[in-house]
């Protein structure tokens, strides 16, 4: 069981781990009429997205902070994971990159040096009750990997330059 739970944690610390990379990788080379197309009023534009998943990982890395280093057990784990939109975009997507970049770096850093049972010690969260923090990252990990698929199908229906 020890060893199952280790790989799953080593598998989520992976995951969240590459994100950043992923998103560089993915809107790096865009211009600012591509990043800011909207294919049709429902759909979010690149840069948006992008937006969204900066803002939310710096909001889950200062949950993860407070539910390991400082022992909160009352989170709102949900409003962290998929924050409430922004108005205005004012900070340049490059520097957003950046900065999301090395607050993901300083939390995987933390899991990483989290033992088996730090794993399991309990938030709660007002919307869905008890988590463990693997839990948390799992929430986390699911989310990004949706909104990475999220920006490769909004790029598939860019027009052509």
């Amino acid at each position: 069981m020890a060893e199952e739970t280790t790989q799953r944690t080593e598998d989520t610390v992976a995951l969240l781990a590459c994100v950043p990379e992923r998103i560089n990788d993915l809107v790096a080379n865009m211009d600012d009429p591509r990043l800011d197309y909207r294919h049709a009023p429902a759909f979010p534009t690149l840069q948006e997205v992008v937006a969204h998943l900066c803002r939310a990982g710096a909001e889950v890395d200062g949950l993860l902070r407070r539910a390991y280093l400082d022992h909160q057990r009352e989170l709102a784990v949900r409003a962290s994971v998929d924050p409430t939109p922004e108005s205005a975009l004012a900070t340049p997507l490059a520097e957003q990159l950046q900065r999301f970049a090395r607050v993901r770096r300083r939390t995987v850093d933390l899991l990483r040096g989290l033992s088996e049972s730090d794993w399991e010690q309990e938030v709660y969260d007002p919307q869905q009750g008890e988590l463990t923090l693997l839990q948390v990252c799992n929430q986390v990990a699911q989310h990004e990997l949706a909104h990475l698929s999220q920006l490769r199908n909004l790029i598939a229906v860019l027009p052509e330059p």
